[in-house]
């Protein structure tokens, strides 16, 4: 099994998939399908069934039930891109033995490793062979999926769920070794364009409005404590992640993201605030404010469908994993795919330090994703079973 994962990773990352948000596209690069094409063959030569490689680049399959409890069907899913910070093309990766004798995969240095997420695509294709070869194994039908864009905010965009008929689903898309997660950040983003009044700044006293001077204020007001630098674990903040200015205008693009309900909705009414009150000071029309909700917690779901996590934890303790239950300081596609119907927490696959040239992937930790998938598909039968019987 360790062997197998571990030359299909080396193989998946030297394929180019970095996504580009600049495309209007789905997916935005050519190289998705090239991967996702090569993932078709490799899953029609394994023997599953219902394969679909549609025009978005959304590839799916099932393995079907060996047993005639078929009444729960459970998910894996990965993606298939990799992220635009960093580039993903020529990558070399090369196996390395670090100074506490373990073996990891790297790259050259050059480029990003692709661990995010290839590995999840790798522990997936590879326990899906396993349990090929292992007929003994009796599950429910499997399916799995993979999908392009999750670096850009679009991996859910054209999901099928009507494919993808799964009660429950785990994205295999986390990083190290033990990791489940079923909750994340309350995520929206806020536009606010600043309107000011240009004159000669000769005879401007009592006339000039500097947008940028008003929009100071408002990231002062915005800078205090809830800002990423500040914050840890649950709290949340506000992100001032692009800036454009003049005098005439000043637009700040801000991201909000919190896990309590509540303090999100406190985020986006104190911008409501800060927009009436430039309003008030100013003169109306000074301030404009646009806030778009992104995605919610996911964990609102996945509670009330507690035994998806307790089968995770049991498979990760069964095969030797201290299970570390955390919440995603970010968002992941499932997030959108629970809220879609499709209860979707993530589980490790093993990468670290994601999006840099810096990447590496423990060979261990890849072998502990694919065996927990596995752990995970027979601890589901059991599941079944008992609610059978």
């Amino acid at each position: 099994m360790e062997t197998d994962a571990l030359e299909r990773f080396l193989r998946y990352v030297t394929y180019d998939t970095q996504s580009n948000k600049d495309a209007t596209d789905t997916p935005s690069t050519k190289g998705q399908f090239e991967l996702a094409r090569i993932l078709e063959q490799e899953l029609l030569q394994l023997g599953l069934s219902k394969i679909t490689l549609d025009k978005h680049c959304y590839l799916y399959g099932l393995l079907p039930a060996n047993t005639n409890k078929t009444d729960i069907s459970i998910g894996f899913i990965a993606h298939l891109d990799t992220s635009p910070a960093v580039s993903g093309k020529d990558v070399k990766p090369r196996i390395i033995t670090n100074p506490e004798g373990e073996q990891i995969i790297v790259s050259d240095g050059t480029t990003l490793l692709g661990a995010d997420d290839k590995a999840g695509i790798a522990a997936i294709v590879s326990a899906m062979a396993y349990l090929q070869a292992h007929p003994e194994i009796l599950h429910g039908n499997i399916y799995v999926a993979f999908t392009p864009d999750e670096e850009i905010g679009r991996g859910t965009n054209f999901f099928n769920t009507k494919i993808f008929k799964a009660d429950w689903a785990y994205t295999v898309d986390g990083g190290e070794i033990g990791e489940l997660e079923f909750e994340n950040f309350n995520a929206a983003k806020a536009i606010l364009i600043i309107n000011g009044k240009n004159v000669h700044p000769g005879y401007a006293k009592g006339i000039m409005k500097n947008s940028m001077l008003i929009a100071g204020k408002v990231i002062e007001e915005l800078s205090k404590e809830d800002i990423p630098e500040n914050t840890e674990g649950r709290k949340g903040f506000y992100h001032l992640d692009f800036i454009n200015g003049s005098v005439e205008q000043t637009v700040l693009h801000y991201i909000i993201r919190d896990f309590d309900i509540e303090e999100f909705d406190r985020k986006k009414k104190f911008l409501q605030y800060l927009e009436h009150s430039i309003n008030e000071q100013f003169g109306e029309g000074c301030a404009s404010l646009v806030i778009t909700d992104q995605y919610s917690n996911m964990g609102e779901i996945i509670k009330q469908h507690p035994h998806i996590i307790q089968i995770a934890q049991k498979a990760m303790e069964e095969i030797g994993v201290t299970p570390k239950i955390t919440a995603i300081r970010g968002g992941t596609d499932g997030a959108r795919l629970s809220f879609m119907g499709l209860p979707c927490p993530n589980l490790f696959a093993g990468g670290m330090l994601f999006h840099s040239k810096d990447e590496y992937l423990p060979v261990k930790s890849l072998q502990k994703a694919c065996e927990t998938i596995i752990a995970i598909i027979k601890n589901t039968a059991e599941y079944n079973k008992k609610c059978i019987s």
